[in-house]
C-alpha cells in the first residue's frame, strides 16, 4: 500500500506545491492537501499556538491538525534559504519544532532542511534526503527530482500569465501544462492594481478576505509579484542601498519598485501580517519609497485573526474611489 504524505495548504504551498507533489508523487507517493482555510481549521491554529507566532504560522498550525489522522506523513521541510545568500523567515524554520511540542499524536514528520544558502549548495541534495524515505534507487529519484522542477518552470510560467495559483494548478493536474494565453492578462478595461504580499497572505480567500476576487468584482484588473519574472523582481529590489537578505521581503520590495515605475498601474496594496517583523521593516520601506517618487493611491492592509471584512471591504471601497478620482 502507498504511503499517503499530507501537504498543508499553507505557508510556501502556494510557491512550491507543483514541485513538492510532483516530487513525491513521481515517488509514487500519494499526496493527501489539506483543505481550503475556513473557520474550523484558523481556529485549531489558534487555540494551538503560541500568542507571540504571526497568522501564517497560526493558521499553518491548524492545516497540520487537520490532516491528523489521514495522512502517514505530513510535509514539513525545515527551509532556511531558498536562494544563495537569503534566508526565509526564522518561524518558518522553527515551525516542525512548534508542531511537534503542540499537537500530540501528529503523524511522522518530513522535515528534512531545505538550505541554499550557500552558493554551492544544491536543492537536489536537499530533496534526495526525502527521497530516501520512499526510495533506494538514487537514479528513480534523481529523475524524480529534475520531472518535479519542470513541473516547478511549467508552473511558475502559469503565473506569469496572471492565472491564479489554484486555476494554475487544475491547469497542470488536467495535463496542459503548454497554455496558449489566447486572451489579455487583464480581465477588463478598468484600472489595474498592484497587490503587493507574500502568496500564503493574499492567495488564501480565508485570511485574505478574498481580496483578488472582491476587486476583479468591482472592475479591477489585479496584478502580483507572481505576474513577473524572478530576474524583474530581483532587478527592482536593487534600489536598495544594501541587499535585503529576506527572500520574501526583497519579493515584496521589488515587486513593488517595478510596479512603482509602471504608468499602467493606477494603485498599490500592500498586505501584511500583524506580528511580522520582516514585513514590518519591508513595509515601512515600501511605504516611504512610494511617497518620495510617485503620487499614487496606496493602500497598507494588516491582517490578523481579528481582521473584520466589513473593515477590510470599507478600506477597498475608499481607496478605489482615489483610484477613480485621480484617473479623473
Amino acid at each position: 500500500m502507498k504511503p499517503t504524505v499530507g501537504i498543508p495548504r499553507a505557508l510556501l504551498y502556494y510557491e512550491f506545491f507543483p514541485l513538492w507533489n510532483t516530487f513525491l508523487k513521481s515517488l509514487g507517493v500519494s499526496t493527501c492537501v489539506s483543505p481550503c482555510t475556513n473557520k474550523r481549521i484558523l481556529a485549531n491554529g489558534l487555540k494551538n499556538s503560541v500568542d507571540e507566532a504571526c497568522l501564517p504560522i497560526k493558521l499553518a498550525m491548524g492545516h497540520v491538525i487537520e490532516l491528523c489522522g489521514k495522512v502517514d506523513y505530513i510535509f514539513l521541510p525545515r527551509i532556511v534559504s531558498v536562494a544563495p545568500r537569503e534566508y526565509i523567515c526564522p518561524k518558518f524554520l522553527g515551525f516542525p519544532d512548534m508542531v511537534r511540542n503542540a499537537v500530540p499524536n501528529v503523524p511522522k514528520l518530513i522535515d528534512a532542511n531545505i538550505d541554499l544558502y550557500h552558493p554551492r549548495s544544491k536543492a537536489q541534495k536537499n530533496l534526495h534526503e526525502i527521497g530516501k524515505l520512499f526510495c533506494s534507487n538514487p537514479m528513480r529519484i534523481n529523475r524524480a527530482h529534475k520531472t518535479a522542477c519542470q513541473s516547478l518552470i511549467s508552473y511558475k510560467k502559469l503565473l506569469q500569465e496572471n492565472i491564479l495559483p489554484e486555476a494554475a494548478m487544475e491547469i497542470m493536474a488536467c495535463k496542459e501544462i503548454v497554455f496558449k494565453n489566447k486572451h489579455s492578462k487583464y480581465d477588463s478595461n478598468g484600472p489595474t492594481i498592484a497587490l503587493i504580499g507574500h502568496s500564503y497572505n493574499i492567495y488564501d480567500q480565508h485570511i485574505s478576505m478574498d481580496i483578488i476576487g472582491r476587486l476583479k468584482k468591482l472592475g479591477v484588473n489585479v496584478v502580483t509579484a507572481e505576474t513577473l519574472p524572478e530576474e524583474i523582481v530581483r532587478q527592482g529590489a536593487t534600489i536598495l542601498p544594501k541587499k535585503l537578505f529576506w527572500t520574501l521581503g526583497q519579493q515584496s520590495i521589488g515587486s513593488a519598485i517595478h510596479y512603482l515605475s509602471d504608468p499602467a498601474i493606477s494603485g498599490i496594496i500592500l498586505v501584511s501580517s500583524f506580528g511580522c517583523g520582516p514585513d514590518a521593516l519591508t513595509g515601512e520601506l515600501i511605504e516611504r519609497y512610494i511617497h518620495r517618487t510617485r503620487t499614487i493611491p496606496f493602500l497598507k492592509l494588516t491582517l490578523d485573526e481579528h481582521t473584520g471584512e466589513a473593515g477590510v471591504i470599507t478600506r477597498l471601497e475608499a481607496f478605489l474611489d482615489m483610484v477613480y478620482w485621480k484617473a479623473g
